[in-house]
């Protein structure tokens, strides 16, 4: 297990993670440092325990709306794949449908030039 050090709030953590995830546990522990920054910097001085709460709340609640987009947009594709495979069914209604129609012309066009034919003997 590797062991990475993190500073937020200027403070450094020694915290454990998996081979090969130190970067991204580094970026992590940087975007929650510039989370509690930025509360420093809006609310002024108010302790760090307070503004790391205060970070991680509002954190949590993008991850929550995140989530709630997620399930929107989930549901979207849903529906844009049910309506893709109405349309491919449809499809394919009309593809077979065209076929027979074509079919039944083939077949009147074979017969009139049977009977063309059969006509032209006639005369002849």
């Amino acid at each position: 297990m590797a062991q990475v050090a993190v500073t937020i709030a200027g403070r450094v953590y020694r915290v454990a993670c998996d081979e090969g995830e130190e970067a991204h546990l580094g970026e992590l522990a940087h975007l929650v440092d510039a989370k509690v920054e930025g509360m420093r910097q809006r609310f002024g001085e108010m302790g760090d325990q307070r503004l790391t709460i205060m970070a991680a709340i509002t954190i949590a609640d993008e991850l929550a709306e995140s989530h709630r987009r997620i399930g929107q947009l989930e549901a979207e594709l849903a529906e844009v794949r049910g309506n893709l495979s109405k349309a491919a069914s449809g499809r394919d209604e009309w593809a077979v449908g065209l076929a027979g129609s074509l079919g039944e012309a083939a077949a009147r066009i074979e017969r009139i030039a049977q009977d063309l034919n059969g006509a032209a003997r006639a005369e002849a």
